[in-house]
């Protein structure tokens, strides 16, 4: 895969550096609100502002934002603090109202990143155009259909682009919004290290009192910006009230957040470290070894089961395997959903060479 090539934020041309922090209400709601709000977060480490103009709600008859003439009200408040803001965009003429009004950077939402078709078409509208996109990931944990969206911009000519992690759909209780899956955004890093990773704690959190935990997650996994919904009021905003923080709240998590090194210069824990990691790479060796020597007796016992004519799965065995081994690492401080996960892993590749086992034809009986 092609890494995606990418203008560092630093050379936006808006003074930002390789860390931003993203900051407004959920909605523009009224004019008075946009500017209390903005000035509230602009008196915090805050470099870029938003507000969502047009709001893609799940079900009819909510608040879907204010629309057009919102797009007026952060770009004024944006001035009087002297600090760019964004905006999302979901089809084209979204794109062209925020472009005639002067809006520094767009951001395209998690529904619309789902639809290439959508994208495409925001893609061909920008052509041409030199500003800053941002992309959110889609809702489901689809980490090439993120990465489509970007080769889409990349291909319309836009070259100064972020990803946003907000976390993805689960069905189900959870205690976040939206799953953080953290494995995704760090695989595109992997995949394309040159792009800068913003994460949306307020989507992922759903509610305030997780922000700070997520934020600071964020940050030791080394991602380039945070996007923190503000509002002057939360208890009354139309939208989202419960992951909203006032100023004051957003420049409390902002000032006890930790900022660690990507890269350790001193030489002795620089070697350290190295040590350590050798280990890792000698017991990761290891693992692989046993692995293949389990697929072994697999295949062994795929044989047994074909000449006996007794079927792969057998939903006793595998109830058992997984109590067991739950059981057996939980005092070692291994988690028993991430146990569960490698298991589930490692039983589908033991049913696949069972099957391979049960589908290979038998050699025909020679005469002597």
């Amino acid at each position: 895969m092609k890494p995606l090539e990418i203008i560092p934020m630093k050379d936006w041309g808006l003074g930002l550096q390789d860390f931003v922090t993203i900051s407004g209400p959920c909605s523009a709601e009224t004019e008075e609100q946009v500017m209390q709000s903005i000035q509230g977060v602009a008196q915090h480490e805050v470099h870029i502002l938003r507000a969502g103009i047009w709001k893609p709600r799940t079900r009819p008859n909510s608040f879907e934002g204010i629309g057009s003439v919102g797009l007026k009200w952060l770009k004024d408040a944006g001035e009087a603090v002297g600090k760019p803001v964004c905006v999302e965009v979901a089809n084209v003429k979204h794109v062209y109202e925020a472009l005639r009004t002067g809006i520094d950077i767009l951001w395209l939402g998690a529904r619309t990143t789902t639809n290439p078709f959508a994208v495409q078409e925001i893609a061909d509208a920008l052509k041409g155009v030199d500003i800053p996109v941002m992309v959110k990931n889609p809702v489901n944990p689809d980490l090439q259909l993120w990465i489509g969206a970007m080769e889409r911009l990349q291909g319309a000519g836009i070259t100064k682009m972020a990803a946003i992690h907000r976390g993805f759909s689960t069905y189900g209780k959870s205690k976040y919004r939206n799953q953080p899956q953290w494995e995704i955004p760090i695989e595109l890093r992997r995949t394309h290290p040159n792009l800068p990773i913003v994460c949306d704690p307020s989507h992922i959190c759903g509610t305030r009192d997780l922000l700070f935990d997520v934020s600071q997650k964020a940050l030791d996994l080394n991602f380039n910006g945070l996007m923190l919904e503000s509002h002057i009021n939360p208890e009354v905003a139309l939208s989202d009230k419960k992951q909203q923080v006032t100023p004051d709240q957003l420049g409390e998590i902002l000032g006890n957040l930790v900022f660690r090194q990507s890269k350790v210069d001193n030489p002795m824990l620089a070697n350290k470290l190295e040590l350590l990691r050798e280990e890792i790479d000698e017991l990761d060796h290891r693992l692989i070894d046993l692995l293949a020597e389990r697929m072994q007796v697999v295949e062994q016992i795929g044989r047994y089961k074909k000449e006996n004519n007794v079927t792969i799965y057998q939903n006793n065995r595998w109830n058992g395997v997984i109590r067991d081994r739950i059981a057996y690492a939980e005092p070692q401080g291994i988690s028993p959903d991430i146990l569960a996960e490698i298991l589930q892993m490692i039983h589908k590749e033991s049913i696949r060479h069972q099957t391979k086992v049960m589908n290979q034809q038998d050699e025909p009986a020679t005469q002597a």
